[in-house]
């Protein structure tokens, strides 16, 4: 999740755009979160963002969040 947070807005915006890409993305930063901070939230999005439909939907959440709000949803 440092290394996402690290990256300028340009690069986490064409990691969450590219469907699949995002999808690995949604993946990778999930089980950082969850092994840095094992809290309710970040199990749950791991979960939803494993199954490939919802992971792909919660990236482009996610790239609605980082625009707006510059952090992803539900990963504290």
């Amino acid at each position: 999740m440092k290394w996402f947070n690290k990256q300028s807005r340009l690069v986490q915006i064409l990691l969450l755009l590219v469907p699949f890409v995002n999808w690995v993305t949604e993946i990778v930063v999930r089980v950082t979160a969850v092994l840095e901070k094992p809290k309710t939230t970040n199990i749950v999005g791991l979960i939803l963002a494993i199954i490939p439909v919802t992971g792909t939907i919660l990236g482009w959440v996610d790239l609605v969040c980082v625009l707006v709000a510059n952090h992803l949803l539900w990963a504290d």
